[in-house]
């Protein structure tokens, strides 16, 4: 067999490849891919990043976008938050933002893959999965950044807070270490403690 059909038999479809994992099984890495690109086996996600399609009945469907960024930066640990998941928390949120977010530790910036754009943010820490509180939390860490009134989504949010478990909501904050959110849920999460008290 060929070095490109042995390369061509190693291919997943649906699976995110970088050129460096692809060099291992071949002898031309870079004539290979131009041929497998032209061919459509391969679809370029980024550089130095390619996508073997799935075939659905309904032509090509791209790789999942944790396949994608998962190979793009090299490393399993990361969370990808969707800002559209804040209009699941009830605080008056209704805008839908293309956009996920990405939280890492390894890259800052915006980087596009497969032409959906990502924002790459650099984090110490985040949970493994998203859940309400940290959801919460990173609402109001990014108020700036919404297009609905501020103010507004900021009270709501408050007044949300107050019906979170204490505990989960004080990991979620000591957790995102945002000094902004720290200090406007801070009360409310001693507020709790006493009335736990009481």
């Amino acid at each position: 067999m060929s070095a490109l059909g042995e390369l061509k038999r190693k291919l997943r479809p649906g699976q995110v490849y970088r050129r460096k994992d692809l060099a291992r099984w071949s002898n031309a890495v870079d004539r290979h891919l131009h041929q497998l690109v032209e061919e459509g086996r391969l679809r370029k996600v980024s550089g130095g990043l390619y996508m073997a399609p799935r075939k659905t009945r309904f032509g090509s469907a791209p790789a999942e976008p944790e396949e994608m960024v998962g190979s793009f930066l090299g490393d399993d640990r990361f969370l990808l938050v969707s800002p559209n998941a804040y209009n699941g928390l009830g605080v008056g949120t209704t805008q839908l933002y293309n956009k996920p977010v990405v939280y890492n530790r390894k890259r800052h910036g915006e980087f596009e893959l497969n032409g959906r754009p990502f924002e790459f943010r650099r984090r110490p820490s985040f949970p493994k999965a998203v859940s309400e509180e940290f959801l919460l939390v990173d609402l109001l860490h990014n108020l700036d950044r919404l297009a609905e009134d501020r103010e507004a989504v900021r009270e709501r949010a408050l007044k949300r807070a107050r019906e979170f478990d204490r505990k989960r909501l004080a990991k979620a904050v000591y957790d995102y270490d945002s000094s902004r959110v720290r200090n406007l849920l801070t009360p409310i999460l001693e507020d709790n403690g006493r009335s736990a008290a009481a």
